[in-house]
């Protein structure tokens, strides 16, 4: 346990106690699930107005709408980006039997890619047709990337730190990362992490869209995500958000609570190579100092839950920085081709497939896997779940600007 300065490294192991979302898949962990080991899809037509005149016109939205859950008053308050947050928060915190901890050693990690875009997007439209007297007083504090973090450290009450991540679509393992610093640095015993995104609106659709990295399968949306197989033409963006919580494990034996996997090992590197391709250099750096922290070996690793958006060039980097870093031994599988790209919040639904991997057994399919790129050699689940025991599973995220983290998890003590 770290003395009252908090610079005692800890060498207790770091549990997942704690589990919680909303996704296109489903409004909780146990519907999401679910639907991954189905083989599912969140992704459907976009029905807003503003759609119909945009060369993509799918996404992966929301289960279940925000509104449907929170509370009517305190919803108006908040960006969805926040809400979704809070509402996976919430059900992690739960999960977690709301362990009772003082706020000086409970801190949240929610990273995010864009905050709240909706807000900022909708507020400015607001100010140009209405006047500056029509814009919400609360637009500040729901724009704010740091809103979703800051919101529920509100609600939980911790005061070591309330922390934003923002690495792209790195961002939801990034701050997961964070979380297990913060324990083994002995600043604090419980850390609620994650990422949250939404961002569904015509400026970024129309951004991705002209810079061609889109799919434009319109008329097959369930189709449209398809990660390593050779006709995948681009991602689909999702929201939605993925909070785990993170506790020293001789805390969580105090009080017996019962854990989900352990988070053994976590890296963070930085391509400094270009604002929006990927190079396999820093991924591979990511994923063997990943592995090394946790005191295995590349052969250890038995699941790779891919970052795999279904772009063409950055499905291949990514496989062979897998077979560089890792081999070609591992299952593999790619649940964005369920849920679409959460950007920020992707990251942290990796992390949660990847724990739900370990605790259950089963390996989610690859949806639309229908012929493998011959370029990827790795081991890629397609058709159905995958069941068995697994030993170490590895889950990668990467993001525009070269962020790579990569997360390794073993089956619970």
């Amino acid at each position: 346990m770290g003395t009252a300065n908090h610079r005692t490294l800890v060498a207790e192991p770091v549990l997942v106690t704690g589990l919680g979302a909303t996704t296109p898949l489903g409004g909780d962990v146990a519907s999401t699930w679910a639907a991954m080991l189905a083989g599912g899809s969140g992704i459907r037509p976009i029905e807003a107005d503003w759609a119909a005149g945009m060369p993509v016109r799918i996404a992966g939205q929301l289960a279940v709408e925000p509104s449907e859950v929170l509370d009517r008053v305190q919803a108006r308050r908040l960006d969805r980006c926040e809400q979704v947050a809070l509402i996976a928060a919430r059900e992690a915190w739960a999960d977690a039997g709301a362990p009772e901890v003082d706020g000086e050693r409970l801190a949240v990690v929610i990273g995010t890619g864009t905050g709240g875009a909706l807000t900022m997007l909708g507020q400015d439209d607001v100010l140009e047709t209405s006047g500056v007297r029509k814009v919400s007083p609360h637009t500040v504090p729901m724009l704010m990337a740091n809103g979703p973090a800051a919101w529920v450290s509100i609600e939980l009450g911790a005061r070591a730190g309330a922390h934003t991540p923002v690495s792209a679509c790195a961002s939801g393992a990034e701050a997961i990362a964070l979380g297990l610093d913060l324990i083994r640095l002995g600043r604090a015993d419980v850390v609620v992490a994650g990422g949250a995104e939404a961002c569904i609106c015509p400026l970024p659709m129309a951004g991705f869209s002209q810079a061609r990295a889109h799919s434009l399968r319109n008329d097959e949306p369930g189709r449209a995500s398809r990660p390593f197989d050779v006709d995948r033409d681009g991602f689909v963006i999702g929201e939605g958000a993925a909070v785990v919580v993170l506790e020293r494990a001789g805390f969580a034996a105090a009080r017996r609570a019962r854990a989900h996997a352990t988070l053994v090992g976590a890296a963070v590197t930085s391509d400094a190579h270009h604002i929006t391709a990927a190079a396999a250099e820093g991924q591979v750096r990511a994923m063997r100092r990943a592995v090394a922290e946790a005191g295995l070996a590349p052969r250890d690793i038995e699941l790779v839950h891919a970052h795999a958006t279904s772009t063409q060039l950055g499905d291949l980097v990514e496989a062979e920085s897998v077979t560089e870093a890792i081999g070609e031994h591992p299952a593999v599988t790619a649940t964005k081709s369920m849920t679409g790209h959460l950007f920020g919040a992707a990251g942290a639904i990796g992390a949660l497939a990847t724990v739900l991997a370990l605790r259950d057994g089963a390996v989610p399919p690859t949806r639309n896997l229908e012929t493998q790129d011959p370029a990827v050699k790795l081991d890629v689940v397609a058709g159905g779940a995958r069941r068995g025991p697994l030993g170490a599973a590895l889950t990668n995220a990467f993001g525009f600007g070269g962020h790579n983290a990569s997360l390794v998890f073993t089956p619970a003590p």
